[in-house]
Order: structure tokens, then C-alpha cells, then sequence
């Protein structure tokens, strides 16, 4: 129920698990080794479950305080948003390291 519920509420899960679909989708295309599955399985995965704990801090934060504004609710919030943010780089990072040389190949 909580990945559904997280799926449903949240639009930038929804917009991982499009994107997510999308890099599984290329990495077919592209016949990508068994190691980059692995690396791009760990990106997909590392961006999830951040995104899932980001949900989870917010929606604590939100109880405890009343959804009233508070400096250190907000400072909660921005840093798991920022851990979001980094596994993102990351994955984006990754994919180009393993995607760039395979469509390289597929044109040159």
C-alpha cells in the first residue's frame, strides 16, 4: 500500500517511475552489458527509495507541525529534498557514463 499510495499522491514518483521506464526501455534497445543493467538497477532503485524517504519526512514534518510554517520543518524538508536531488545527479551521471558510448557506437 505505501509505494501505491506514494505512486498516487506524488507527482515527482510518478515522474522517476516514467523516467525509470524510459531508461529500462533504452538499455534494451542498447543491449547494455549485465554490469550496466546492475549500475542502472542501483540508480533506478537509489532514486526510489529517496524519494520514498523525502515523502515520509515530509509527511512527518507536516504532522508535527500542524502544516504551520517552521524554519527547521523547512530545513528538514529542503535537505531530503536535496537528498533526492543528489541520487538524481547520480543517476543521471551514470546513465550517461554507460548510454553515451553505446548510442556513439550505434551512429559513428
Amino acid at each position: 500500500m505505501g509505494i501505491k499510495t506514494a505512486w498516487l499522491d506524488e507527482r515527482n514518483l510518478r515522474f522517476h517511475s516514467l523516467s525509470a521506464v524510459l531508461v529500462i526501455c533504452l538499455a534494451w534497445l542498447l543491449q547494455v552489458t549485465e554490469f550496466e543493467w546492475l549500475w542502472l538497477l542501483l540508480c533506478i532503485a537509489l532514486v526510489f527509495i529517496s524519494e520514498l524517504w523525502n515523502t515520509v519526512l515530509e509527511n512527518v514534518v507536516d504532522l508535527i507541525t500542524d502544516c504551520k510554517y517552521n524554519a527547521y520543518a523547512k530545513k528538514a524538508k529542503d535537505v531530503a529534498s536535496g537528498a533526492v536531488f543528489a541520487a538524481a545527479i547520480f543517476a543521471v551521471v551514470s546513465g550517461a557514463v554507460i548510454f553515451i558510448p553505446h548510442i556513439y557506437t550505434l551512429f559513428w
